[in-house]
């Protein structure tokens, strides 16, 4: 989140409500509403490592509301973030270790947790396409996180179709 929130800093100072709505228009109802406490917890921690900046704002009415601003700092972890390339394939997959380790110790039989596995990525994969069917065909960003959700659960299902041919 703390990328995130200093990209839309980078954009326009804005407190934390605003960062959350901006959150939710963007990425729409494919993408988890982010929690208003884990937004400011966020911005305070970014606060505290020069990332951001606050400004109290008076308001008439209203209690005074801070407001963000990316600092250089900010900009110079932003722009580090955006031109680095993001992590690709899980090495460390935490199901292939179960898989490896259960019939070495006894804790469970390989195709047992593979089924198991199985039916998890088909009902996540079911899940996504009510998903996509709920969200307005204009809502482009929601949908094409929808779709590569599905095809990176399309591939974890190849994946397991692979290791029970080759286990058993």
């Amino acid at each position: 989140m703390r990328l995130s929130l200093l990209a839309l800093l980078a954009k326009e100072p804005a407190h934390g409500y605003e960062l959350k709505q901006a959150l939710e228009q963007i990425f729409g109802s494919a993408y988890p509403p982010p929690n208003i406490g884990q937004i400011y917890v966020t911005l305070g921690r970014l606060e505290k490592d020069g990332l951001v900046r606050a400004v109290d704002v008076e308001q008439s009415n209203r209690p005074n509301k801070k407001v963000y601003y990316l600092t250089a700092a900010g900009r110079d972890a932003l722009d580090a973030w955006v031109d680095e390339p993001t992590e690709g394939p899980r090495v460390r997959d935490e199901f292939f270790m179960k898989l490896v380790l259960a019939p070495m110790t006894g804790i469970a039989d390989r195709m047992a947790l593979i089924n198991r596995q199985r039916r998890h990525y088909l009902g996540l994969m079911r899940d996504l396409n009510e998903l996509a069917d709920r969200t307005d065909r204009e809502d482009y960003v929601a949908l094409l996180l929808i779709e590569g959700a599905m095809l990176h659960l399309q591939a974890d299902l190849d994946w397991l179709e692979r290791c029970q041919e080759d286990l058993s």
